[in-house]
């Protein structure tokens, strides 16, 4: 299994890289995928914001972003790369003060939720919410 981390911007707030990465190996394992790659994008809210405008048409930054390579023309030549997670550090931040918790703990939350969504799980619907919230406690349950 293979973690890939890009980032963190300049100036972003401190956490401890290795223990995501760690993590995020542990996540894929805990998903049982051993195989499986994954690529993690640390970035501003201003980049994300941008992201998020060009791809879901929504304006201003939003915590994280998933591009899944399991669906669509390209996902045959994808090899084992799930696809990539984008997390902007500014709003993980300030979300891990308002929920109580570390910055650590804040992207252990936003990855799996972000890796969640690249394996297909969404939360439109109510139904596929409490799917999703369910196999997150799960998930941080055995990565935490």
């Amino acid at each position: 299994m293979s973690v890939r981390v890009a980032g963190p911007p300049r100036g972003a707030p401190r956490f401890d890289q290795r223990l995501l990465a760690r993590r995020a190996r542990r996540l894929l394992a805990a998903l049982g995928l051993p195989d499986a790659e994954l690529s993690l994008a640390l970035v501003t809210d201003a980049e994300i914001a941008q992201l998020n405008s060009a791809h879901r048409g929504k304006r201003g930054p939003t915590d994280v972003l998933s591009y899944s390579l399991l669906e669509g023309a390209h996902a045959a030549q994808r090899s084992e790369l799930l696809g990539d997670v984008v997390i902007a550090l500014g709003v993980a931040a300030r979300q891990a003060r308002e929920l109580g918790h570390s910055l650590n703990d804040e992207l252990l939350r936003l990855m799996i939720h972000g890796v969640l969504h690249l394996l297909g799980f969404d939360h439109e619907l109510a139904r596929d919410a409490r799917r999703m919230q369910a196999k997150e406690r799960a998930l941080w349950t055995a990565v935490a």
